[in-house]
């Protein structure tokens, strides 16, 4: 093991990995070193204990696989374990070290959750990204946390902070079970550190600070700069907890109506808008989902070909885009890119904030469900207020879309005029 020059950070994460807690959660700023200490710590234990089994969790195992496994394990590995030799076992998603210990990447949605967790124990569980997970995929996986070994079985948890109302919060700082709100019989077995980006600085290219994570609205800067617990409580139309609540676990129902919201970009410098492209869905019960935010920063025609993978890929009815700015330019995009395409144009006569309001609305009455989990999208609904300056690309889509499904069901179509 190679002793490789770790931030102040990070050495003082080591000293809380190695304390008594048995749940540890670092949480903080966009690339503050929280991942890339998580897995060191993880690689450490599975070396010390020859023949364990250690886990590396997201919500959806190719998030787990390609962004830790692909990428910060080989990275740990070359800088603090030169030599190493770690083997990739294709078929089953893990990794086999030369002791014979097993590092398993995996995911905790509905199917990946039986399979690939339930069936094995483990040393340890690594829950990377869990303000993505609901709690209920938490306790499933740790009832997994069992395998008997020399080492003391521990679970690590690591995210950018989100509301207050998520479990993560009530769990290690609140020190309250989530689901009974009870407080915590050891709340000493949970412990949490804060580590932001200005204490990686060492490791991070020049100006990312700064111009990428400083040129964020202010709640993004809270959450990816300053590694801030965000308030529920704001004067926007939606609020993390009002999202959360509403969120699908589970199999799809069938689909009555499928709807492409589009809100195009008519430039493509690299200071165009992005595209919002929102994939949603109605059932037969008057309940929404949304499906897919496949929105990106592109040429009328890429941005359109985009409309047509995601219009086929969810077998949608159609095709909604907003007319106000490129009029037939918008139309001649999405005819060219599949000349078939049902595409509805419409024209915002009101502002957005009164557009958004009935489909916000529809949250409220817990209509509206997301299907896993859509960080840029969601960051959009929770910051927009009626005085943004910046145009909601991604949120005028999912508004279109949502207003076009409901608008066959309970809205007056006037919201399309």
């Amino acid at each position: 093991m190679k002793n490789f020059e770790k931030t102040s950070a990070q050495q003082q994460a080591i000293k809380l990995l190695q304390g008594p807690a048995r749940h540890i959660l670092l949480y903080g700023g966009s690339r503050s070193g929280k991942t890339f200490i998580l897995v060191y710590a993880l690689l450490v234990r599975a070396l010390k204990a020859p023949g364990s089994r250690h886990a590396i969790l997201r919500f959806h195992g190719n998030g787990a696989r390609y962004a830790v496994g692909f990428d910060t394990l080989p990275k740990v590995v070359s800088t603090a374990f030169p030599g190493l030799k770690a083997d990739y076992i294709k078929s089953d998603n893990f990794f086999v070290l030369p002791n014979r210990s097993e590092i398993w990447l995996g995911g905790l949605d509905a199917d990946e959750r039986a399979d690939r967790i339930l069936g094995r124990e483990f040393a340890t569980i690594y829950f990377n990204e869990c303000s993505e997970i609901p709690y209920s995929g938490i306790s499933t996986a740790l009832t997994r946390l069992a395998q008997k070994t020399p080492l003391i079985n521990r679970a690590y948890y690591d995210c950018n902070p989100s509301g207050k109302s998520h479990w993560s919060y009530k769990l290690f700082v609140e020190k309250i079970e989530p689901e009974s709100n009870l407080i915590l019989p050891h709340p000493e077995n949970y412990a949490c550190m804060l580590m932001n980006p200005a204490d990686n600085r060492a490791n991070l290219p020049t100006g990312y600070i700064e111009d990428t994570l400083g040129n964020l609205s202010l709640r993004q800067q809270k959450r990816f700069l300053e590694g801030a617990w965000l308030d529920d409580s704001g004067s926007g139309l939606w609020s993390n907890s009002m999202i959360d609540r509403g969120r699908w676990h589970g199999n799809l129902p069938d689909f009555q109506q499928v709807a492409i919201g589009v809100d195009p970009a008519v430039t493509a410098s690299g200071s165009s808008d992005f595209t919002g492209i929102v994939a949603a869905a109605r059932d037969g019960n008057g309940e929404f989902f949304v499906l897919e935010d496949a929105s990106l920063q592109a040429s009328p025609l890429k941005w359109a070909q985009q409309v047509e993978r995601t219009y086929r890929k969810w077998h949608a009815d159609r095709v909604i885009g907003e007319v106000n700015q490129g009029g037939d330019l918008i139309e001649m995009a999405l005819r060219t890119a599949a000349c078939d395409l049902p595409f509805k144009a419409v024209r915002a006569t009101r502002g957005k904030y009164l557009r958004a309001e009935p489909v916000a609305a529809l949250y409220e009455q817990h209509k509206v469900h997301h299907i896993g989990y859509f960080r840029e999208l969601e960051e959009e609904m929770c910051c927009y207020r009626p005085d943004s300056s910046k145009s909601p690309d991604r949120l005028d889509a999912l508004v279109w879309a949502l207003s076009y499904l409901a608008g066959q069901n309970s809205f007056s179509r006037s919201i399309l005029a």
